[in-house]
């Protein structure tokens, strides 16, 4: 049975500005960019952060800036698709050691908090997504949402949980989530303690109509 079913689509490959492909080199120096994007973005925000600080984190000038990304706004979508494929493959990785729904769930929360204790900048990028690039923003819960509407679709099939309309459940599950992970996580406590999982758990077992 399919517990996760988050498809994560290979990006294309990477090229320069001017649509040439990239040495070995260039990917790793494309990535540091990436990288460099995620703690400035997380640190100062949209408004201030700038092609100064990003390529000053990521230890290049700001002509080999130019070299990958055409502006800011450019670094930034291309960091939220980064961010929204590395934590869907890490929910996808937890969810698929279930083996009914509600232990796939805990899994890929777990999974998910993990993710976010060593990437908060996930959080804070993601906001700034609003107002900076609401079409990233929009195409990163509905990535998410695809993939919760999928494995719930099976479950229901499979009689696991109760039949309910599967997007208005996968946007509470993640909404859930988003907030639990808020409070133990970013708000400084580094990781979700286990009974705050257990009571979330008892929560959303009820919720989805299945016997944990």
């Amino acid at each position: 049975m399919s517990q996760g079913r988050w498809q994560i689509e290979d990006p294309p490959d990477p090229t320069a500005v001017g649509g040439a492909a990239l040495s070995a080199k260039g990917l790793r120096t494309r990535q540091r960019l990436i990288e460099a994007a995620e703690e400035v973005f997380a640190e100062h925000g949209w408004e201030e952060a700038s092609i100064v600080k990003i390529t000053e984190e990521a230890g290049v000038s700001q002509g080999t800036f130019y070299r990958y990304f055409l502006s800011k706004q450019a670094v930034f979508d291309e960091l939220v698709e980064d961010l929204n494929r590395r934590v869907r493959h890490a929910m996808s990785e937890g969810a698929a050691r279930g083996t009914n729904r509600v232990e796939a769930e805990r899994n890929g929360f777990e999974a998910f908090f993990r993710f976010t204790s060593e990437h908060p900048g996930l959080y804070r990028v993601i906001r700034q997504a609003e107002f900076a690039s609401p079409r990233a923003l929009h195409l990163h819960y509905e990535r998410i949402a695809e993939g919760y509407v999928a494995a719930l679709e099976d479950a229901m099939e499979s009689g696991e949980i109760a039949a309910a309309d599967t997007e208005v459940l996968a946007y509470a599950l993640m909404g859930i989530g988003e907030l639990i992970g808020m409070r133990w996580i970013l708000w400084g406590e580094d990781e979700v303690p286990g009974h705050v999982i257990d009571e979330m758990m008892k929560f959303i077992a009820r919720g989805l109509g299945a016997e944990e």
